[in-house]
């Protein structure tokens, strides 16, 4: 059940706060909600019908005040996560900027349900030394910049695109070869299993262990022939 504005969100999110034993204010120095407990600093809520940028600013401003801020927003009948994200993604971009997410799900017949998805902590940047140096081998694998950043909707240029391009001119200057002649050719030990995986069907097996060039193939050299005469 869509609600008609942030304000249906306040009650169910005070009722479960002082269910944990809170004291909750509303409309606290420009602050949505702000909620207290004996001895323990001021928990900050503020509160948007859909996860959107604005609710972000806000959570991220409201951090002057404490450390301990929520953003709290509607969750749809769908259960999907808005602006075509998942919940696990906005739940990773809320803990990088030090806010907790609460998600609020309003039912006909009985209580809206009250969740949090993440509490706020402080973000402690981990780098994942794997993705790093995968991030570097297919910077520095790839002959040249052949992609458009931001295009969608069509293939990429990829090192491994690259290196497949690389077996089907050998392919088309040389016609069939063995896995073991393209690899030795390339200087590419991986030719084999481009041949085998066939991706983008560049390839066709004539025999066991002798491949040719398919139509698809034909067609990409003409294609990416830009690269080629760079290359070759």
């Amino acid at each position: 059940m869509a609600i008609a504005s942030e304000t249906d969100l306040y009650e169910p999110v005070k009722r479960f706060l002082e269910s944990l034993g809170y004291e909750v204010r509303g409309e606290v120095h420009h602050c949505d909600m702000v909620a207290m407990r004996a001895g323990e600093p001021p928990v900050v809520v503020e509160l948007k019908r859909t996860f959107n940028l604005p609710l972000l600013v806000q959570g991220v401003d409201r951090l002057k005040h404490t450390d301990t801020v929520y953003v709290a927003v509607e969750m749809p009948k769908s259960g999907r996560a808005p602006h075509g994200l998942t919940w696990s993604s906005i739940v990773r971009l809320c803990r990088r900027l030090g806010l907790g997410l609460i998600t609020v799900r309003f039912y006909k017949t009985r209580r809206p349900a009250v969740d949090v998805l993440c509490d706020p902590e402080p973000y402690v940047p981990r780098r994942n030394k794997a993705k790093t140096a995968r991030l570097l081998r297919e910077f520095y694998e790839r002959s040249g910049d052949y992609n458009v950043g931001g295009s969608t909707g069509q293939k990429r240029m990829t090192a491994y695109r690259e290196k497949a391009l690389h077996c089907a001119y050998m392919l088309k200057l040389h016609g069939p070869l063995s896995p073991k002649q393209l690899s030795d050719m390339t200087e590419n030990p991986k030719a084999p299993s481009i041949l085998q995986k066939n991706y983008d069907l560049w390839f066709t097996r004539i025999s066991r262990g002798l491949y040719g060039l398919s139509e698809e193939g034909e067609r990409a050299l003409q294609q990416y022939a830009h690269i080629l005469r760079t290359k070759y």
